[in-house]
């Protein structure tokens, strides 16, 4: 009896020391994310809300309009979400004041906002790309150090450029400017540019920054999508083709949701069995997918190869999330929009937060442990 006794002890030790330090790996695709009821939307508008404004010289309602379009981090067992709020001086997309600011959660639904924003239009040196349009759409990932990275819209109402910001709090932000600025001796600094999804991995139960052969990667793009390295994350090379034209990775389908642009989301995630990227599909009218609402934004996925960023293996025929509830397919833009940025792995579940109708913030998610069950 005795020896059966260590026999079992033996393997459990065993069984547990050979699942110890297995960490959870991601499956393309990614979901089933549903929305929780009764809690969404959980970021909405406040009229007020007031900022002493650095740009107008005056105290202006920064968030009066509209609070869309987040970003999503885990810092100090919260999650921080940063929101793209906008003013009331105007009417229509992209022509109100941008700025961006941070709420923070520890169930990942109840908020807590600052109570100004944290990335604006200032008297800094982005100063010629953020005014008067202000800062749009950010996407948020940190490094294994502790340093967060935000990637953002600077628009001066003729040019969107993406620029890129650096932080330890959250709070504070040093801009080190539009990403492509140096790039082939500033070919692409005056080019249109949007939407980034750096690569990130999940270690140790949290998504951080990842490089990919010896370098930092990211997706981006608006209508199709690119790629650009990076050695320090505030400097960018696009990649080129043999043409010596941007290389495309990834565009839109005729007949499919994502018939009009493919844009990317979240920051992408690097699993075993290749890279998972997150995008938004806008479905083109008289050419897209008639099951869904003409020039209606919803998410899709893309798979892509390990060792090779750049090589698309997969993607879904059909969006994984489209716009259906009310406070979706109302707002600035009607036709409907769920709007991906902001992904965060938290208490071993998948947070998505997504714009709804360019107007207010929502949240899907997605347990791994009931997909196993």
């Amino acid at each position: 009896m005795k020896q059966l006794f260590f026999v079992l002890i033996s393997i459990a030790v065993f069984c547990s020391c050979s699942n110890r330090g297995k960490a959870y790996q991601p499956e393309f695709p990614l979901g089933e994310f549903v929305r929780p009821l009764g809690v969404n939307p959980v970021l909405q508008p406040d009229s007020t809300s007031v900022f002493h404004c650095p740009m107008n010289n005056a105290d202006v309602r920064w968030e009066e309009s509209d609070a869309f379009n987040p970003g999503a981090v885990v810092k100090d067992g919260k999650i921080c979400v940063l929101y793209r709020a906008e003013d009331n001086s105007s009417v229509g997309i992209g022509t109100r004041v941008s700025r961006i600011a941070l709420a923070e959660s520890e169930d990942g639904f109840s908020m807590k906002k600052n109570q100004a924003p944290v990335i604006f239009p200032d008297k800094d040196n982005n100063k010629t790309y953020e005014w008067p349009g202000g800062c749009e759409d950010p996407r948020v990932s940190v490094t294994e150090d502790g340093t967060f990275v935000i990637f953002y819209t600077a628009w001066n109402r003729d040019k969107a450029r993406l620029c890129v910001a650096t932080s330890k709090d959250l709070v504070k932000w040093e801009k080190h400017g539009p990403v492509f600025a140096e790039a082939y001796d500033g070919r692409f600094l005056n080019t249109w540019s949007k939407a980034s999804s750096i690569l990130t991995t999940l270690k140790n139960d949290k998504l951080v920054i990842s490089k990919i052969n010896g370098k930092y990667f990211m997706y981006w793009g608006e209508y199709v999508i690119y790629g650009a390295v990076s050695d320090d994350l505030k400097k960018w090379t696009p990649i080129l083709d043999e043409k010596n034209e941007l290389k495309v990775l990834m565009s839109p389908r005729k007949g499919s949701f994502d018939s009009d642009l493919t844009e990317c989301g979240p920051p992408a995630i690097l699993t075993e069995k290749g890279i998972i990227l997150l995008y938004n599909g806008k479905n083109k009218a008289g050419e897209g997918d008639p099951a869904y609402v003409t020039n209606a934004y919803c998410a899709g996925q893309a798979l892509f190869d390990a060792t090779d960023p750049t090589r698309l293996l997969n993607r879904l025929d059909k969006p994984f999330l489209i716009p259906q509830e009310d406070f979706e397919k109302s707002g600035q833009y009607p036709a409907g929009t769920v709007f991906i940025e902001g992904l965060v792995y938290f208490k071993k579940k998948w947070f998505l937060y997504y714009g709804c109708a360019d107007s207010k913030v929502g949240v899907a998610v997605f347990d791994p442990a009931e997909t196993k069950n």
